[in-house]
């Protein structure tokens, strides 16, 4: 298959509409604590979508895990398992930063972590990335996407400064911004550990090419074992606070505050924003198939793509009512780079094809 980076390039704001759509159907689920609805969400993100969608796309799913060696098996589980502590100390990045500001940290870390450790590990970085005009124009469009996450990031934090009544006065105190710098570069590093996952799977991409699955779903099998060691971490997280908050009742329809729940309700919206939650990274697999050479910039496309929707979010929920027409402005400006930088990736790709 003849890689095609500007389709790739579609796919990965697809799947950055995903992730930052997401949320939204959370937000419909009644009297159910956090822990449930997001467990309950997590088993169809984590093991339902990726075992049916794979086995769908693919050849041979089981055929092709049995055959994969175990160290690399043992690799995406891992790595799985690690980015599923980025996921989990993201919430606190965003109650000691707020949102826009934790974003942009954790993702700005997650985009430098996840992009460029795997060539630079690999030798990609220093043999032929620095060294030909394709792989330079790849990093520039990373620096741009870097550049544009941080404009992002100061927006934020003008809104929010504009936004809270009593002005620095009433912004969060210097040991609670401290503390959430470093749970962000936490939260960063570990959430770049899925983009290590995706590159340890190698070996499952050419075993189940092999079998005969289109290259354009060589990425779904191995979805499946990085996501596995993803739901690990998280619902092992989740049925402890069950244990402690004492909320299993509410799977069976005892409610949050002591009333009934929709149940049939919570499950569906549940359901329907653990597969949402999902396509991110089954358009994700799909475009890296299309990046040629240099796959490892999909992390980037990814990481911008998500900004950029969840900003536009923002935006439609009326988040940034109240900032003045300056920081809206900056606002655009960091939208404008981010989008940019997605196209100069796409061009760095397609000029090495």
């Amino acid at each position: 298959m003849t890689a095609n980076p500007m389709l790739g390039v579609l796919f990965h704001w697809i799947g950055g509409l995903a992730s930052a759509s997401f949320y939204v159907p959370y937000k419909g689920v009644q009297r159910w604590s956090w822990e449930i609805f997001w467990l309950v969400g997590g088993v169809f993100s984590w093991i339902i979508a990726p075992w049916i969608f794979a086995a769908l796309r693919t050849e041979d799913l089981f055929g092709v895990l049995a055959a994969t060696p175990a160290r690399t098996l043992g690799l995406c589980y891992l790595f799985g398992a690690l980015w599923g502590f980025g996921g989990l100390t993201y919430g606190l990045t965003v109650r000691y930063l707020g949102i826009s500001l934790g974003t942009a940290i954790a993702l700005g870390l997650t985009a430098a972590f996840g992009t460029l450790i795997p060539p630079l590990v690999s030798g990609q970085l220093i043999d032929h990335l620095i060294h030909s005009t394709s792989g330079l124009i790849i990093l520039g469009g990373v620096a741009v996407c870097l550049a544009g996450i941080a404009i992002v990031g100061f927006a934020g934090r003008s809104k929010e400064r504009e936004q809270i009544a009593g002005g620095a006065a009433a912004m969060r105190n210097g040991a609670s911004f401290r503390k959430g710098v470093l749970v962000a570069i936490f939260a960063g590093i570990m959430s770049s550990c899925f983009a290590y996952g995706l590159a340890a799977g190698e070996p499952i991409r050419q075993l189940t090419i092999a079998h005969g699955t289109a290259p354009l779903w060589q990425g779904l099998p191995v979805l499946v074992v990085v996501l596995l060691g993803g739901f690990t971490t998280n619902a092992i997280w989740c049925v402890f606070l069950i244990a402690r908050n004492r909320s299993a009742p509410q799977l069976v329809g005892a409610g949050a505050d002591g009333a009934a729940s929709p149940l049939l309700r919570n499950y569906l919206l549940c359901a329907l924003a653990g597969t949402t939650w999902y396509f991110q990274f089954f358009f994700y697999t799909m475009g890296e198939s299309q990046m040629g050479t240099y796959g490892f910039s999909s992390w980037t496309l990814h990481m911008a793509s998500i900004i950029i929707f969840a900003s536009l979010w923002g935006v439609a929920l009326f988040e940034w009512k109240g900032a003045s027409r300056r920081t809206k402005a900056v606002l655009c400006t960091g939208i404008a780079l981010l989008v940019v930088s997605t196209v100069i990736i796409g061009a760095g790709n397609a000029f090495a094809a």
